[in-house]
């Protein structure tokens, strides 16, 4: 391995975004690690994350040090297994290359003209590509929980009734709706949740609805007929479904491979929930955070986790101290994390806790990566 020492210890990278917002005034640090190879060679489980923490301290820095622009971070290049990441220690750039040899050079080129260019895999349409973290830890968060904001599911359609002699639906059950579908057949079914309050303010900003399951348009209502019911089969039941429970239709499949990257402006944010009801969250827990897209975050944004610092009484402030009893100080944020943003919405978003050395709470501190 080359001596670290030729690039320096601190890279200093501008923020490559567009637009004047409150990131691109500010300069990042990004710090390549003592221990970081020269080169990697890309297998099947890497992720993003993974690769990019081979090299720099955090890896939310990736976008800075592949020069990647705001239009890239959100359309990536695809990665494969079998592709080298090559350190260009002189330029401080990571660059993609293929193995030695491949080029029928047997000497793969001189790394550090290697350029991160498009990676054209019509077969699959990029299946095999590195994802930018463990898809199927989020992949249940994707489509479902459901955060509802602003009665968004007040109008939704809803079982009226069930099937004759079934109190509850299970799978292959009919379900009778009413409600406009407008022109959708596939639904998901949910229950509306307990409301999640600002840890800040105590205001509710929303609830977690509860996801049952997915019901497929059997018949629509004909309205001639006097009826206005549609008639719905239970394609798959995640929990027992009933009368009153709610319809959405069913998103399309996102597109999952994210570049991780600090948000495009400052956030300052709090820990609303932990999923699942538990009081502690380790790592590849998912919390929700009480921001979301009209706050500045996006899919990818990364963000760092700190208790926030408690306030104590200074016992000794007595001298010089001309207010009543000992003064009121507030203690330092202590960094315990990452926090990695996969679903956005306009107030709210769930994020997947990376790196931590220390179980977060709620009103724990997420704030854009300093």
């Amino acid at each position: 391995m080359k001596n670290f020492s030729t690039v320096g210890a601190r890279l200093v990278v501008a923020a490559l975004f567009s637009g004047v917002t409150a990131v691109s005034a500010q300069t990042l640090h990004c710090t390549f690690r003592a221990d970081a190879p020269d080169q990697h060679l890309v297998v099947k489980g890497d992720t993003l994350w993974d690769i990019s923490g081979h090299f720099l301290d955090k890896p939310w820095c990736w976008p800075q040090v592949w020069g990647m622009n705001r239009e890239e971070i959100h359309n990536p290049h695809w990665i494969y297994p079998g592709q080298i990441v090559y350190f260009d220690r002189v330029g401080g750039r990571l660059r993609l290359g293929a193995p030695i040899g491949a080029n029928g050079d047997g000497g793969g080129g001189d790394p550090s003209q290697l350029r991160l260019t498009p990676q054209l895999r019509m077969e699959g349409l990029g299946k095999d590509a590195v994802q930018s973290i463990p898809s199927g830890v989020i992949e249940p968060f994707l489509t479902q929980p459901l955060i509802v904001e602003d009665d968004e599911l007040k109008n939704a359609p809803r079982v009226v009734a069930t099937q004759e002699g079934h109190v509850f639906l299970g799978k292959d059950d009919k379900a009778y709706v009413r409600g406009e579908l407008n022109g959708g057949t596939s639904f998901q079914v949910f229950r509306p949740g307990v409301p999640l309050k600002d840890p800040v303010t105590g205001k509710v900003i929303g609830h977690e609805a509860f996801y049952l399951g997915t019901l497929k348009l059997q018949t629509a209502a004909k309205g001639g007929s006097g009826s206005d019911v549609h008639t719905f089969t239970v394609a798959n039941a995640k929990e027992e479904m009933g009368v009153g429970d709610q319809l959405m239709q069913a998103p399309p499949t996102p597109m999952r491979n994210y570049v991780p990257h600090p948000p495009e402006q400052l956030v300052e944010s709090r820990v609303v929930a932990i999923y699942g009801g538990v009081t502690h969250a380790g790592q590849n827990q998912v919390v929700s955070i009480n921001r979301g897209k009209l706050d500045g975050l996006d899919v990818g944004s990364v963000l760092q986790l700190y208790h926030a610092g408690r306030v104590v009484t200074d016992t000794t402030a007595s001298k010089g101290w001309t207010g009543m009893g000992s003064p009121k100080v507030k203690l330092p944020d202590e960094e315990v994390g990452s926090l990695f943003v996969f679903r956005v919405f306009k107030h709210i978003a769930y994020g997947l806790i990376m790196q931590v050395t220390e179980p977060v709470v709620v009103g724990d501190v997420a704030r854009s990566p300093e």
